[in-house]
């Protein structure tokens, strides 16, 4: 059996896990030449999902596949790369140091954080085999709330039930820097910690008032609740938001435009880098292939033609605001395209 790149889009579309991919193709496991390459994204109703899947497409050329100068794949020879959903950042950071994931998306503060043994990861070992493959596109902190609930602040969430989202998400550990920084603490909201998806249900049956969510806009979890339910974005800007930026430098002011989300206007929030990470153990010529691939013209064809914030990722900005140190594979790869030294 060969693997196609239409079986591969399925498997990308699906985010099935590689355990799953070699049981269901077995030969392809058996060629000499295949490799399986794990991205881990995140949940359903984010961003980081459809794009990871995207980029799996994009970097994998499995064997039998036509090569690129006659049609086929432009992705890496003999490699099958898999999209896996899980819990986001710090679940994928944790994952890739524990070598279950061979890379991962993940905000740039939860990326820095590990690497150096600060902040959520304080008293914890260094994960200082982490290493960067690109920044990918800027995220935002989404403070969704149902219209009506009387939250037109962050200090409004006093006693609102609020989602935090699930544990080892890095929206979890923005909404309690949030929550800080305006003077609450967690115990001040009804706090629940479920995904968007949940949430977005629980916003729809008025059991919730509000959830933090971070995602390149539009999320579609969050257009999806739009079209069904009047919902509003809580600004997240002024004095805090200025002493979050001063404290945190991965932290940027941004927003969300209007149009972005079915009635909601132009609203200030926050922001900070989706990158790409990988384990400094996954072989030089491999990151140098997969970086060759992902900005290769053909990848940027079907970047294009996905969600809006898949085309922002470019390689101008593939360098902006890293937080931890460049792959040597990548380095290599920067460094002839003429953007390192």
């Amino acid at each position: 059996m060969i693997l196609t790149r239409r079986h591969l889009l399925g498997l990308a579309a699906a985010g099935v896990g590689s355990a799953w991919a070699v049981r269901a193709w077995p030969q392809a496991v058996r060629a000499p030449d295949a490799r399986f390459f794990r991205i881990g994204t995140g949940g359903l109703g984010g961003l980081y999902y459809p794009i990871g899947g995207m980029l799996a497409l994009a970097i994998s050329n499995p064997p039998g596949s036509r090569p690129c100068d006659k049609g086929g794949s432009c992705g890496v020879p003999g490699l099958v790369a898999v999209a896996q959903s899980s819990h986001g950042s710090v679940a994928n950071i944790k994952a890739i140091a524990a070598g279950t994931l061979d890379s991962g998306f993940a905000q740039a503060d939860i990326a820095y954080w590990a690497y150096t043994g600060s902040g959520v990861f304080q008293g914890q070992p260094k994960l200082d085999q982490l290493r960067t493959i690109a920044n990918l596109y800027p995220e935002h902190l989404h403070l969704v709330v149902r219209k009506g609930a009387g939250v037109a602040t962050p200090h409004d969430l006093k006693g609102k039930r609020v989602s935090m989202d699930e544990q080892g998400s890095g929206t979890l550990v923005a909404a309690r820097l949030i929550l800080q920084a305006y003077g609450l603490k967690e115990s001040d909201v009804q706090a629940v910690y479920v995904p968007a998806d949940q949430a977005v249900q629980r916003i729809k049956d008025e059991t919730l008032d509000a959830f933090f969510f971070f995602a390149g806009y539009p999320a579609p979890a969050i257009s999806e609740l739009a079209e069904t339910v009047a919902i509003d974005l809580v600004p997240l800007n002024g004095a805090p938001a200025q002493a979050l930026r001063d404290k945190y430098g991965f932290f940027a002011q941004d927003l969300v435009p209007i149009g972005a989300y079915k009635g909601v206007t132009r609203t200030e929030t926050l922001s900070v880098g989706a990158q790409w990470i990988v384990s400094s153990n996954v072989p030089e010529q491999l990151v140098y292939e997969i970086a060759t691939a992902l900005w290769n013209e053909t990848t940027r064809q079907l970047l294009d033609k996905g969600p809006p914030k898949a085309k922002l990722i470019r390689l101008e900005t593939a360098l902006t605001g890293l937080a931890v140190p460049l792959h040597p594979g990548a380095e290599r790869y920067y460094r002839e395209a003429g953007l390192r030294k």
